[in-house]
């Protein structure tokens, strides 16, 4: 690391908001399988409050803005975020007259092992984040002093008032100045991929730090309308001089993009993967080291590699400090149960980012 103390305090650290749905998360212990589990362990998470978790562990002053319902299940929800730092003063506990369904949305994860693969069954329709009349929302007031906005692909998959709500807060945080990151993170569970890219390329004006671009363009041509859910043949595993062509496909097309971001995954069984990372910054794209490791629990991954890069570039790292970090902080991810990287100990980041962790493959 250049001009860089882990153990420093950080004054005046920038204050951090994300907006989405906080989940609760189901899994049998034990590697079962849920049709023979009699029990499961009740955890909570969702793309973006793993993100401001995880941020708010390695010190950052991160706060989250979501919608739950004034039950046991909201309020428990709450009280895991505000227990890892996180503010949440503005969340919404509904009423069952805000919200007719009145739930919390759900998720079971019945976690691979060596050959077998993780499977995640959803049951998030109709939850109080959905249903909710988002005009009552002051976006002025809710992104006042905010240096950083981080939004995904997944929420404004959910409803159109949340598609419209997610773009609007995108335009009120151009307004005021504010750095905005964005995760295509694409659900096919959710919606199609057209849906998906139609959506993404209203928002990629907006954005400053894009994460999550493949496996597809997330603009769209006018020659496209015809194509219905043509995508784009972008590898998933892409060698450094294809993955540099997207990267400036992209910036040719959004100059206004600062930096964009990708990690890749090697899927060597269940229990163990590899990863690596590419990013383009300041003109350059960048290759990270390639970090395998044992897998404890997968899911967050993907998260925890875009708060590594935020945090990163929040303290003026070198470039490629940064993709390291956003990477070692992916990979500790995996070794940690639950969604989020609950990492409180930068250094121990920086010292798997300065590992030999490269294998032959």
């Amino acid at each position: 690391m250049e001009n860089y103390n882990p153990l420093l305090v950080h004054q005046n650290s920038p204050k951090f908001i994300t907006i989405g749905e906080i989940m609760l998360r189901l899994t049998p212990p034990n590697y079962e399988k849920i049709r023979v589990a009699n029990t499961f362990e009740a955890s909570y998470g969702g793309a973006e409050a793993n993100i401001a978790l995880a941020l708010a562990n390695l010190g950052v002053d991160s706060t989250f803005f979501s919608v739950v319902p004034n039950n046991s299940l909201g309020k428990s929800a709450v009280r895991m975020l505000r227990s890892n730092d996180v503010h949440c003063t503005p969340m919404i506990l509904t009423t069952p007259e805000q919200t007719p369904s009145h739930r919390l949305g759900t998720y079971y994860l019945e976690t691979g092992y060596g050959i077998r693969p993780s499977k995640v069954t959803y049951d998030r329709k109709h939850s109080a984040i959905t249903e909710y009349d988002f005009s009552q929302v002051d976006l002025d007031a809710l992104l006042d002093g905010y240096d950083w906005l981080h939004l995904s692909g997944i929420t404004p998959a959910l409803s159109p008032s949340l598609q419209d709500f997610i773009l609007e807060a995108l335009k009120k945080a151009k307004e005021k100045g504010i750095t905005v990151s964005f995760d295509g993170n694409f659900r096919s569970k959710l919606w199609s991929w057209k849906e998906a890219r139609d959506y993404c390329t209203k928002c990629l004006p907006y954005v400053d730090v894009l994460f999550g671009i493949e496996p597809y363009h997330l603009w769209k041509d006018e020659e496209d309308h015809s194509k219905g859910d043509w995508k784009d043949d972008i590898p998933f595993q892409p060698n450094f001089k294809e993955q540099d062509k997207i990267f400036r496909k992209f910036i040719e097309r959004y100059p206004n993009l600062k930096c964009i971001a990708r990690h890749v995954r090697y899927t060597l069984s269940g229990s163990e993967n590899s990863l690596k990372a590419y990013m383009w910054y300041e003109g350059e794209t960048y290759e990270s080291r390639l970090f395998t490791f044992n897998i404890l629990d997968r899911v967050g991954g993907g998260d925890a590699f875009a708060s590594g890069l935020i945090y990163a570039m929040m303290h003026d790292y070198a470039s490629m400090d940064m993709i390291n970090f956003a990477v070692a902080s992916s990979a500790i991810k995996h070794t940690i149960h639950g969604d989020a990287n609950i990492t409180d100990d930068v250094e121990s980041i920086l010292n798997l980012m300065n590992m030999n962790y490269d294998i032959k493959r």
